[in-house]
């Protein structure tokens, strides 16, 4: 939390700074250039660094500790292990860029991937692919829970059928690592909540009114990141007035975060932006701003989805995100899990830092998120 805290101060200070100049400035034109020129610097000073602690409070530690040694490998491949994903919900391209890496690092220890299912966000489903996947005897499960509470005992099931158990962002309650479970890996969420609230902040010029949809599920990381936005927005640009905060629970996510933005346009005739929790919400709203003719209405968001990066893209709505790197968290699931099967032992939260996007780097982050070239849609839709 000292570090953590050390870091956001380090930002303030430097935007602190420059607000001075700002208000100094006399000009429109010189306070925009001042507030984008504040927004770069904190995004400069929090660039690679981590915010996020771990569901418990554990210290982040870089993915750099989970790497195996040739000697390792060879153990793991002798084994002729096999591994299933229990995925809280596979309709993204976050959650195909996770499923992405762990097939391809599996597949590079010799580890065959038996079952990849999706709850579609709903704890109960989620509980019965548990059961499902328990029944074919995997040595490793790599899970997200829906719900730390309604999956906790089914999850204390695979702990106890030595099955080495592995999380992406989430841990169920009760679980305690080391002992259920080996380790938890996650982007900074905190960090990226922070980041898009920089880069909504210096497409506003530091003022306007704005709307907040969040993740109303007890859901760690997606409370993080609207922790990260709103601390930012309310404690660094006070010219920025968040008129509105709304919660949507899904599963339609898109539709629901729709209804949500047609009501804050129409309520509040003044709203210049709304920040979405991820990107799916992010193409809900993108939809009522259309339908409302707000093509002037600025969006920010979080993961680098395809639909807000083509946007991006195309310099429209969407003007910047805090993305994950879910491909090399993958990677690092895998590694974690294989190195379990050989009794290494893995630190007890991996984190991956926050990556800033915006119309100038979308082609780069992509490659950097995805390990893969831009699909040919985004690479057309770039407005030079």
């Amino acid at each position: 939390m000292k570090k953590r805290a050390l870091l956001i101060a380090a930002a303030l200070a430097i935007v602190g700074s420059t607000t001075a100049c700002s208000v100094e400035s006399g000009s429109g034109e010189k306070a925009d250039t001042q507030v984008a020129s504040k927004a770069d610097a904190a995004l400069k000073e929090v660039e690679g660094k981590v915010f996020s602690k771990g569901p418990n409070g554990e210290t982040p530690v870089t993915s750099k500790a989970v790497e195996l040694t040739d000697e390792e490998i060879a153990q793991v491949k002798a084994k002729k292990a096999t591994a299933a994903l229990v995925m809280h919900y596979a309709g993204n391209d976050w959650a195909n860029a996770q499923i992405a890496g762990l097939k391809a690092e599996f597949a590079r220890l010799g580890i065959e991937v038996i079952a990849v299912t999706d709850a579609n966000f709903n704890p109960g489903q989620q509980v019965s692919n548990i059961e499902t996947v328990l029944a074919k005897n995997p040595d490793i499960v790599v899970s997200i829970p829906t719900d730390p509470v309604a999956t906790a005992g089914a999850y204390r099931k695979v702990a106890e059928s030595g099955a080495k158990l592995v999380f992406m962002d989430n841990v169920p309650k009760g679980l305690k690592a080391g002992v259920d479970y080996e380790s938890i890996v996650s982007a900074d969420n905190f960090g990226n909540g922070v980041v898009s609230a920089h880069l909504l902040a210096k497409s506003l010029a530091g003022k306007g009114e704005i709307g907040v949809i969040y993740h109303s599920a007890d859901f760690f990381v997606t409370r993080q990141r609207y922790e990260g936005f709103t601390k930012v927005i309310e404690e660094e640009y006070p010219d920025i007035k968040i008129v509105k905060k709304q919660g949507i629970a899904g599963p339609d996510f898109a539709g629901d975060a729709q209804k949500v933005a047609d009501a804050m346009i129409s309520q509040n005739p003044k709203l210049a932006a709304i920040w979405a929790v991820w990107d799916v919400p992010a193409e809900g709203v993108m939809a009522a701003a259309r339908s409302a003719g707000r093509t002037d209405l600025k969006i920010a968001t979080e993961d680098l989805g395809t639909n807000v990066a083509i946007a991006l893209a195309q310099d429209q709505l969407v003007v910047g995100l805090g993305a994950q790197q879910p491909y090399q968290q993958g990677v690092a699931e895998a590694r974690i899990g294989a190195g379990a099967l050989i009794g290494k032992k893995a630190p007890s939260y991996v984190a991956l830092n926050a990556l800033p996007v915006s119309h100038e780097n979308v082609l780069k982050a992509w490659k950097q998120v995805y390990n893969s070239e831009p699909p040919a849609d985004l690479k057309k839709a770039m407005k030079k």
